[in-house]
């Protein structure tokens, strides 16, 4: 292999490896401001151990005790969950 061919390769290994534990940082953050939301809302969850993107603002969140919740911004701009 030349030079050139060797640093693309090392670059895009690199940046695989740097973009996994960025990723992973933002989705401890988005379960715990989802925990956050639902225990501000007052429903019953626990902990929240998923969180699936729908849309911007719209997420389906699956909780420790198996409750599951889509916690979205309504109309009036206020944060909803509606159990599913």
């Amino acid at each position: 292999m030349n030079k050139r061919t060797k640093a693309w390769a090392l670059t895009i290994m690199m940046m695989a490896f740097f973009t996994g534990p960025a990723r992973a940082a933002e989705d401890v953050s988005l379960l715990k401001d989802m925990t956050s939301v639902i225990a501000l809302l007052g429903l019953p969850c626990g902990k929240v151990v998923s969180a699936v993107k729908k849309a911007d603002n719209d997420h389906v969140v699956t909780c420790q005790d198996g409750n599951r919740y889509r916690v979205f911004l309504n109309a009036e701009g206020r944060v909803v969950a509606e159990k599913q």
